[in-house]
Parts: structure tokens; C-alpha cells; sequence
């Protein structure tokens, strides 16, 4: 008997999960599809027709939904930047933060990232969103330029890189620039790491021009050239 009953138990617990999964994906659909307006808990009971009770059975409101989908969503983009990485292992250096920043943009990007960031939904959402990118990404991306920075191909600072990075990764993820020249985020994104990286690595038998130091100091203006007087 005592069996019959925790098999029962487990049955109904497994039976519930796949049906919080079921509501999950259906809500990622409707919430988060490019171009969609307002979505009511309404909306989403009609699209998996089932009552509204259901699913506030599973999820109390629709905060605690979203923010299930979205744990969905970054642990794909985790996953997608975990691969980047194990497949770019043991190549050069600018190689692993091309994969690593395509991979990142284009799964941002897939996921409307940074327009929920920028004011899409409620505030503590929106600041869930933005710990969420710091810790998949940009974390991952710091310590990536810290590596290059400890092997000696980047002479400027690891901090300066990340920022410049992210700033574009950011902007482009939100511009209309790539609509405007008919490309897509991710090709615009390619570009900006090949101008940054191939003005900041030092490879050991480069043919890239100014990434020596006296290039870098000659675009990095000092004090004294920065001085007017007579």
C-alpha cells in the first residue's frame, strides 16, 4: 500500500511538471514573439485551452511566469555559449571571442534581451533580465578578455575591451542600423569585434596593423596631448 501511494504521489508530481512545461513554452511563444503587443493570462489560457484557475495553480501570477520562461530561455543561451566555447577550445584567441560574441548576440537577440532590458514589462523584471545577461554574458566575456590580457595579447585594459564590446553588442541588438544597410545584427557584430580585436590583440606572428603598443598609445591621447596652451 505504502508503495501504491508514493507511486501515486509521483505520478501526479511528474504529471503537474510537464504541464507547468506545457504552459511555460506556450507562454514563450505568446509573450515574447517579435512584434507581439499586450498578452493577457486570458490570451494564454485560450491559446492552451485550459481555464485561468489551471494555471495560477501552477504559477500564482503572471510575474512568476515570465520569470519561468525567461529561466528557460537564459539556460538555452548558456548552453548555446557552453558549446561556443568547448568548440573554439585550444584556438587563437581572437577565434573563441568571435564565436563567444556571435553565439551571445544571436541568442540575445532570439530572446528580445535587450528590449526587455530597456523597458519592456515591469521593473523587477526588467532588473531579473539584466542580472540574468551580466551573469550568462558579459561575466563570461570579462574573464575572456582577462585571459587574453594574462597571455599578453591585449595591451589595453581587459575592463576597456568588455565595455566597448558590450556597448555594441547592446546597440546593435536594438538599432535600426542593420535593417538600414539590409544586414543582419549578428554580420554588423562580426564586424565591430574584427575592428576592436584586430586593433587590440597582439598575436605572436600577426599581420594586422596597429596592434603594437605604439599604435595603441598613438590612438589612446595622453595628457600632455590633450593640453592647449600657448
Amino acid at each position: 500500500m505504502e508503495t501504491m501511494e508514493t507511486k501515486s504521489v509521483s505520478q501526479v508530481s511528474e504529471h503537474g511538471g510537464q504541464r507547468a512545461d506545457v504552459i511555460v513554452e506556450a507562454a514563450g511563444r505568446l509573450f515574447f514573439a517579435p512584434g507581439s503587443v499586450r498578452v493577457s493570462m486570458d490570451d494564454l489560457a485560450r491559446e492552451l485551452g485550459m481555464s485561468k484557475k489551471t494555471i495560477y495553480r501552477h504559477f500564482p501570477d503572471k510575474r512568476s511566469l515570465l520569470a519561468a520562461v525567461l529561466d528557460r530561455q537564459f539556460a538555452a543561451v548558456e548552453r548555446t555559449l557552453a558549446t561556443a566555447a568547448q568548440d573554439t577550445q585550444g584556438q587563437p584567441f581572437d577565434v573563441r571571442v568571435q564565436r563567444f560574441l556571435l553565439a551571445a548576440g544571436s541568442e540575445l537577440g532570439r530572446i528580445g534581451a535587450a528590449q526587455l532590458a530597456a523597458g519592456r514589462g515591469d521593473a523587477m523584471l526588467r532588473q531579473y533580465v539584466e542580472q540574468r545577461v551580466d551573469t550568462v554574458v558579459y561575466r563570461r566575456l570579462d574573464e575572456l578578455f582577462r585571459d587574453g590580457h594574462r597571455q599578453g595579447l591585449l595591451p589595453a585594459p581587459p575592463e576597456l575591451l568588455s565595455e566597448i564590446t558590450r556597448g555594441a553588442l547592446e546597440r546593435l541588438l536594438t538599432s535600426q542600423l542593420p535593417r538600414e544597410l539590409d544586414r543582419t545584427a549578428a554580420d554588423l557584430l562580426r564586424a565591430t569585434v574584427d575592428t576592436v580585436l584586430y586593433g587590440a590583440i597582439r598575436p605572436p606572428h600577426s599581420g594586422h596593423p596597429g596592434t603594437g603598443d605604439e599604435q595603441l598609445e598613438a590612438v589612446i591621447p595622453t595628457a600632455r596631448d590633450e593640453e592647449v596652451g600657448p
